[in-house]
């Protein structure tokens, strides 16, 4: 039987500002009820010296909350931290430890990571190596049945967290962050990651841990940045959500895939193939007319010059050129049946790239940008299949003829239908 959902606040970087922090969260508490927790990344403390400290340290004033925090992230802030397995630095602030994983009686795991990405072994009091994220992951990979972790703690991003989904403002999430933090994401598989240091806050669409067609569903990570508490900007610094832990929900419930799901970012993170380049001025790139060939099953791509080679020379602006043979599929075309078509979107693709794009009923939404041969039917192969609708003689589209009649009565009716899932009208 599922238990209670946690309550659960996380917090960006502190930075010494341990009043102005706590009196938030009594606030928030005061309005919403108590939370049961209180998770810090980034700097919890200041570089200089803060008397404010020494009051939660002696006892003086306490914590309104079991409160949670990660180590040091540079050598001013390392005395704060007397033993690196981790300890009470005062009355309800506990520091984690430089690795490891927190386990609650609840059976909430949250798995963590202090410190800065260090290039060299052994790491500094306030770094990480390599070495210390493969120990971290053997760690759990020992766990029996492991399926990942509920959240994921560390002060550094991971590098490339913006690939294939929302970006965050200014960032430049390919240079920015940790490789190491994103091949332990990779791994750790954690259904939320909290991170800071940037001084901004940016919360990534979720995304999917799993290969599509290819593995089991799994669950979806989500990704939290969060800036520095009191920072001028007003940018969130403290962010609040319930939790049941992994191990105390049903299978289904846990895999399921919200709308807004994504590719993983990090699977091919630095890969720029599936990155459009934008060109300008002369380097622009020469548009394409995409067409397709009846008398192949496959689409062809033509190059507006004619010419399929790579430029040796700067590239201008060229003529498009219209298919010499009836084009059956281009709207511009006079031979295109208009009364079929459906629906008509300019979402999900740059101008003049051709794709294959589905939505399953889990959810998930699986893109594939044509670069060679694609088959013509392959989404009527699929479709008419014993698996799915078992009507194999339908697979052909030319084999399934009907008078025109028929053809707008059905197109009006597939219309009516489709509607409400038309990606179309929902952007």
């Amino acid at each position: 039987m599922a238990g209670k959902p946690l309550r659960v606040l996380a917090c960006g970087d502190v930075e010494g500002k341990l009043d102005m922090l706590f009196n938030r969260v009594q606030a928030v508490q005061k309005k919403s009820g108590e939370f049961d927790l209180l998770l810090c990344v980034g700097n919890f403390f200041g570089s200089t010296p803060e008397a404010e400290w020494e009051e939660y340290r002696t006892c003086a004033k306490k914590a309104p909350i079991p409160t949670y925090v990660l180590g040091a992230n540079n050598p001013e802030t390392v005395h704060y931290f007397p033993d690196v397995n981790g300890c009470e630095l005062a009355e309800n602030i506990t520091y984690l430890g430089r690795k490891g994983i927190f386990s609650g009686t609840s059976g909430l795991q949250i798995a963590y990571l202090s410190g800065t990405e260090s290039l060299s072994e052994p790491a500094p009091a306030y770094s990480f190596s390599s070495k210390d994220v493969s120990e971290l992951k053997m760690s759990l990979f020992s766990t029996p049945k492991f399926k990942g972790v509920d959240i994921l703690l560390t002060s550094p991003w991971p590098r490339g967290v913006g690939n294939f989904g929302n970006k965050p403002g200014e960032m430049d999430t390919k240079r920015c962050g940790s490789v190491l933090i994103s091949n332990l994401a990779t791994s750790l598989k954690p259904r939320y990651h909290f991170a800071a240091l940037e001084k901004t806050h940016y919360e990534r669409l979720p995304y999917r841990n799993h290969v599509v067609l290819q593995e089991n569903a799994q669950h979806v990570s989500r990704f939290i940045a969060l800036a520095n508490v009191g920072n001028t900007s007003k940018k969130k610094y403290l962010y609040a959500f319930s939790i049941l832990p992994m191990r105390s929900m049903d299978p289904a419930e846990l895999v399921k895939q919200p709308q807004d799901v994504t590719e993983n970012p990090y699977r091919k993170s630095g890969k720029e193939a599936h990155q459009p380049k934008m060109l300008s001025g002369a380097e622009e790139e020469p548009a394409c007319q995409f067409f397709f060939d009846l008398s192949k099953q496959h689409g062809k791509k033509r190059p507006s010059d004619g010419k399929g080679g790579q430029h040796s020379q700067l590239k201008q602006p060229k003529k498009i050129h219209q298919p010499t043979g009836p084009c059956w599929f281009c709207l511009s075309s006079p031979e295109v049946e208009k009364h079929l078509v459906v629906s008509i979107g300019t979402h999900i693709a740059q101008p003049g790239t051709p794709y294959f794009y589905v939505e399953l009923d889990t959810g998930e939404k699986l893109f594939h940008r044509i670069k060679k041969k694609f088959p013509l039917q392959f989404g009527r192969e699929v479709l008419a299949s014993e698996a799915i609708l078992n009507v194999p003689g339908r697979a052909d589209w030319q084999q399934c003829t009907a008078s025109r009649d028929e053809a707008e009565a059905t197109a009006k009716a597939f219309r009516e239908d489709f509607q409400p899932f038309d990606f179309s009208e929902l952007q």
